[in-house]
């Protein structure tokens, strides 16, 4: 089975960037949906991103289309979340999960394996 691990997350100014990476080991995330969620302090768990072999298109949510991108680095088995044009309501736990087969969906409940998260804070 695949074990993902985040990295990247850190303090930044509201319109800053940052780029999160999810690296797997185990198994390739090729044969996945790789999810990107978030949870903030009293907020439900939220899938911004998620990316899957098998689908053309990347999935993202209203509240970052347009300024987050996903990527996958197939050689260096790593998952990235490049995140620009940061607003403080961006603020949270982010994590990345995996699924299988490899068909995104927003609903944390169908993805098997989780990072531990990494912290972003956009304040000023």
């Amino acid at each position: 089975e695949v074990q993902l691990v985040e990295s990247g997350g850190g303090l930044v100014q509201p319109g800053g960037s940052l780029r999160l990476s999810c690296a797997a080991s185990g198994d390739t995330v090729n044969g996945y949906a790789i999810g990107w969620f978030r949870q903030a302090p009293g907020k439900e768990r939220e899938c911004v991103s998620c990316v899957a072999s098998s689908q053309g298109t990347p999935y993202y949510s209203d509240s970052v289309r347009g300024r987050f991108t996903i990527s996958r680095d197939i050689a260096e088995n790593t998952v990235y979340l490049q995140m620009d044009s940061l607003k403080p309501e961006d603020t949270a736990v982010y994590y990345c999960a995996a699924l299988r087969p490899p068909l995104c969906t927003a609903n944390a409940l169908m993805y098997d394996f989780w990072g531990q998260g990494t912290q972003v804070t956009v304040s000023s």
